[in-house]
């Protein structure tokens, strides 16, 4: 089980709204060539990954809590993952949100078998990343687009204990 050292520390005061450019480009997604800049500006941007209590708590004891995968009717499971408050509270108001960033969630999928990643599941523009992304953006890469169109792969540096 993954453990997040300190969810959500490099977005304090975030107050959970989406970015209204990475939710343009999620609009824009259904075109071919749209898809991966929809991808890169997720490279880019503060997701919520939704939580939920397993099991029954009990009084006393800390809720365990664990990240939500759905399963389709082929049996292959996707990790979700929300661009804003409001877009996970629309799919499930009990629901937990833990900040993170996308490669955090590729890097959870990669954990739990996850052969998708389900962006905004509940709207307004879902996103399906597929498996085919997911190890490169759970290596820490991040989609870019180059200067003449294309798109490639950005190495960000490791970052050195002090």
């Amino acid at each position: 089980m993954k453990t997040l050292a300190n969810p959500g520390a490099a977005f304090a005061g975030d107050r959970g709204d989406p970015d209204p450019a990475v939710r343009a480009r999620l609009a824009d997604a259904g075109e071919a060539e749209s898809y991966p800049r929809a991808v890169a500006a997720l490279c880019g941007t503060r997701l919520l990954l939704p939580v939920v209590a397993t099991g029954k708590e009990q009084p006393g004891e800390p809720a365990e809590l664990a990240a939500v995968m759905m399963t389709s009717t082929t049996g292959r499971t996707g990790l979700l993952v929300f661009t804003g408050l409001d877009a996970l509270l629309a799919w499930n108001p009990q629901a937990r949100p833990v900040p993170c960033t996308l490669d955090e969630v590729a890097a959870t999928a990669v954990e739990t078998g996850s052969a998708a990643i389900l962006v905004d599941l509940a709207g307004p523009h879902p996103l399906v990343i597929d498996q085919e992304l997911i190890g490169d953006l759970a290596a820490g890469r991040r989609l870019v687009e180059l200067d003449d169109g294309g798109f490639g792969w950005l190495q960000l540096a490791p970052v050195e204990a002090e």
